[in-house]
């Protein structure tokens, strides 16, 4: 009789300890910053400026497609651009927003490099304007400081993304400029 009482009471204690996953990480529905990546979907042609430190800025052409993931909650780009001597690179975005925290965060990897860029909003968000900031994955070596913000123009048309430097004063420089425009639809 008591061996069955204790095991009665693991029986019931494991079921009450047990726990979903939807009750440990509740599920949430997309927010305003998914209707404003929404808006990014389709198809764009890509002019990437890059502004040196000294010299004329640099352009390549390129194309990208980007596209809702997840159940909408996420942005993912698909980007090829088309080198001056013949070859291509690519890279992919995916941009998600948190309701609860009001933050975008972005993580993009790409051909030219192994490794990956993670930026995060401040928590501020204006509904119209992504604002992201540099997010070290080595606190021990954070790295240059930067600032990109995008947003639509010409009434979704297009697309501008700028990346900023910021230097030890505070001061932003433009290094790289997406000018993006939407492709018609035939």
């Amino acid at each position: 009789m008591r061996k069955w009482i204790i095991a009665t009471l693991l029986v019931a204690t494991a079921a009450v300890a047990q726990q979903t996953h939807n009750q440990y990480e509740p599920p949430n529905m997309a927010g305003a910053g998914q209707k404003l990546l929404a808006q990014f979907a389709g198809d764009w042609d890509v002019v990437k400026t890059f502004f040196p430190m000294n010299g004329k800025p640099i352009a390549t052409n390129g194309m990208c497609k980007q596209y809702m993931i997840q159940d909408g909650k996420f942005l993912q780009s698909d980007f090829t651009f088309f080198n001056s001597d013949g070859t291509k690179t690519t890279g992919t975005g995916i941009s998600g927003f948190d309701s609860k925290t009001n933050r975008f965060t972005t993580v993009w990897y790409d051909s030219h490099q192994t490794t990956m860029s993670i930026r995060q909003s401040d928590g501020t968000f204006d509904g119209r304007n992504i604002v992201l900031w540099t997010t070290a994955l080595d606190t021990e070596h954070p790295g240059r400081k930067t600032v990109a913000r995008a947003h639509l123009e010409e009434d979704g048309r297009v697309l501008l993304h700028r990346h900023f430097l910021i230097n030890d004063q505070g001061e932003e420089r433009l290094m790289i400029e997406f000018r993006m425009t939407r492709k018609q639809v035939p």
